[in-house]
């Protein structure tokens, strides 16, 4: 039989035609909404200036490993595109694949949030020369480790001086001096991030900070930073993670 020819099949494929047309357009719907940004898409762009080829990825830190979030392979220009859902602001990383062995210099890390993000660099200083700009938290971050630099500046001159007096005299009260110098300024830098994170409590970096840089602190000053956290803050994921850190090491010092 001429199926193309047959009056009941060309009956039966018009009126199904109507029907296949509506799935076609809610298929074309569906994939339309899915790539509209919504409000906790960020929108990440940027350049690697000098790079032709090679391959770029968004990743994060999940459970204690490096994942891969999604990929651009660039070719021929150094402008790059990503696109993800943030639930909160938290620390993502750009990794450039340079397979050349060396694992230094390729790996950005910033702060991503909702909305739009840019990261701008060279290929030759990868991660040394980035611009982001676009991030709240990542510009609080950076003012934060501007004065950060200074004080582990410092420390390392105290550490110079220390091996230098320790070669001509063990027991000098130089070296008692070196040690109280740096006993006290390691002192005002703890002060220095406990402080940073209190005054910023409506911003993730707050719980971030306290996290990474005083986790150790009287726990007297980490309840102080966890009062003066918004109730968005609070419920963010480094929010959470801090409120759970002060939990277990209060649990911990009561059973000691």
């Amino acid at each position: 039989m001429d199926y193309l020819c047959d009056k009941h099949f060309i009956i039966m494929f018009s009126k199904s035609l109507p029907f296949i047309a509506l799935i076609c357009l809610l298929s074309l719907m569906g994939c339309e909404s899915t790539s509209k940004p919504t409000g906790n898409t960020m929108l990440l762009s940027g350049s690697v200036e000098g790079l032709r080829k090679g391959t770029l990825y968004l990743q994060k830190i999940q459970d204690s490993l490096m994942v891969n979030i999604d990929s651009v392979v660039v070719n021929g220009s150094p402008d790059f595109k990503f696109k993800t859902e943030i639930e909160s602001p938290e620390i993502y990383y750009l990794y450039l694949n340079k397979e050349d062995g060396d694992s230094l210099n390729d790996r950005i890390l910033f702060f991503a949030e909702k909305g739009e993000i840019s990261i701008n660099t060279l290929l030759k200083t990868f991660e040394s020369s980035a611009k982001v700009t676009g991030s709240e938290n990542q510009k609080l971050l950076q003012e934060y480790r501007k004065l950060a630099r200074q004080f582990d500046g410092k420390n390392l001159e105290y550490i110079q001086a220390y091996f230098e007096v320790a070669k001509e005299d063990k027991n000098s009260k130089a070296l008692d001096s070196i040690k109280e110098a740096m006993d006290n300024l390691l002192k005002r830098r703890y002060l220095y991030a406990l402080n940073f994170a209190s005054t910023n409590g409506d911003n993730v970096i707050a719980p971030f900070i306290a996290l990474t840089e005083v986790y150790d602190a009287n726990i007297v000053f980490l309840d102080t930073v966890a009062s003066k956290l918004t109730d968005k803050v609070k419920a963010s994921k480094y929010g959470k993670e801090f409120l759970e850190f002060i939990a277990t090491r209060k649990a911990e010092e009561a059973g000691e």
